[in-house]
């Protein structure tokens, strides 16, 4: 199994704009069938090194990795919407 996880530093960050990136990442959820779980969360506390938000996905090889990033799904709407209001982003991929 694959643990795939990004931090998100969004250009707004207000409540508004980080929940509704939120709803974003998790409208996978039964949209992207190669993800075995998914977690989202939104930062609360603000400090000068947070992220914004984190997504946390698992698959279930890196061969399935591969295919996620290229997902219909995950490439039109989830990529275009993050691109469009991230600032930075930093991830991880590692076997569980």
């Amino acid at each position: 199994m694959i643990k795939h996880i990004v931090c998100f530093k969004l250009k707004d960050n207000s409540e508004a704009e980080c929940n509704k990136a939120a709803e974003v990442l998790m409208s996978m959820k039964g949209n992207v069938d190669l993800i075995k779980d998914i977690e989202v969360g939104v930062d609360f506390l603000h400090s000068q090194r947070s992220y914004d938000v984190i997504l946390q996905v698992v698959l279930d090889d890196a061969r399935a990795l591969e295919d996620y990033q290229n997902d219909e799904y995950h490439c039109s709407v989830v990529k275009k919407h993050m691109h469009a209001v991230c600032e930075t982003s930093v991830a991880i991929d590692y076997n569980i």
